[in-house]
């Protein structure tokens, strides 16, 4: 009888870690906030209510997200990143995440051109965004139209600037230096004008990010994303204003990508084409405002005009060639620390 028992019990001890690799879930790494509350509603939960089986890791800034993929290199613990497009393109270039194929996923196939471009051989494109001016609509009247309108001495103190690595930083970089010269790469204008707007800037790094600082009373203007400032727009019944600035903009590519040697990689894939699905793309636009890359989801016309696919906004993007910008990435950040920083710290 013991003997009986004994054996049962080394079966069962087999059993149960073969359940429990079964039930593990695939890790999805991605940006925290309300972009996590709003994702996990509208494309998370209605994946796993098809039995799919994935979990939400919290995340920062892709430069961030990039350093987990680089320290977990040899030993993945993540599943699927979406992360900016200039960033995915080191994950990918340094064999972090893997090239899909649309035999891999036929979803590809309805995916925009530019969205499947923005990844190269990698993830594609899973949403589309543009860069804006956030400020308070109360302490700012009338509404702004340019970005010289933070240079004005009364709003020292009052900015938020997010520093490269960020691409916000990248972004206002190439818009100042295209109004300057026609060239976005052309950053010498740009940064003259940086260094002036440096003594009126509070933070660099504004925490937890600059809607919440708008909306709290510690800062006037920040730099953010269209859809993020049109959600906290409409949760702030207008307190927080959004502007397309007069001198352009640029379009901004979330990624969605396949970690290389993903411990969960069928789950990921699945996950990864429910994602760039029609339903899901039409869900989270309508939530959150960021424009569809699937060509074939149909989204309400008064969500779709506050969206970075809107005619309006397309006609102020400043054509950036993002492998461009990759070379010229890190000589900007390391302008912006010498130059830019510095001079907001004297």
């Amino acid at each position: 009888m013991n003997r009986s028992l004994l054996r049962a019990a080394a079966a069962l001890a087999l059993v149960v870690p073969l359940a429990a690799q079964a039930a593990d879930p695939a890790r999805l790494l991605t940006y925290s906030g309300v972009f996590e509350d709003n994702y996990t509603d509208v494309v998370v939960k209605p994946f796993q209510a098809t039995g799919g089986n994935l979990q939400f890791v919290s995340g920062d800034s892709s430069a961030t997200m990039l350093g987990q993929l680089r320290t977990q290199k040899t030993d993945p613990q993540l599943d699927v990143v979406i992360m900016d497009t200039t960033t995915a393109a080191l994950a990918c270039a340094e064999g972090l995440v893997e090239p899909l194929t649309p035999a891999m996923l036929p979803v590809l196939g309805q995916i925009d051109p530019q969205a499947r471009a923005a990844g190269g051989t990698c993830g594609p494109g899973v949403t589309f965004d543009h860069l804006v001016i956030v400020y308070d609509a109360k302490a700012v009247t009338p509404a702004p139209t340019s970005l010289m309108a933070m240079w004005d001495p009364k709003w020292k103190g009052r900015i938020g600037m997010d520093a490269p690595p960020n691409i916000l930083g990248l972004g206002l970089t190439a818009v100042l230096a295209h109004a300057a010269t026609g060239d976005w790469k052309k950053a010498d204008p740009a940064f003259e004008e940086l260094r002036k707007l440096a003594p009126s800037v509070q933070t660099f790094q504004p925490q937890p990010d600059p809607y919440a600082l708008i909306l709290n009373g510690t800062l006037t203007w920040g730099l953010g994303w269209n859809a993020r400032g049109q959600l906290y727009h409409d949760r702030s019944q207008g307190r927080l204003g959004v502007m397309l600035p007069s001198e352009g903009t640029i379009f901004q590519i979330n990624t969605i990508n396949l970690v290389k040697g993903a411990p969960h990689r069928d789950e990921a894939l699945k996950f990864i084409a429910y994602a760039l699905s029609a339903p899901a793309q039409k869900a989270f636009t309508e939530r959150m405002f960021y424009a569809p890359t699937n060509t074939t989801a149909q989204i309400d016309p008064a969500a779709a005009e506050r969206t970075a696919n809107a005619a309006d906004n397309k006609a102020k993007v400043i054509p950036i060639d993002w492998t461009e910008m990759l070379k010229l990435r890190d000589n900007w950040n390391q302008r912006w620390r010498r130059e830019v920083i510095t001079a907001g710290a004297r």
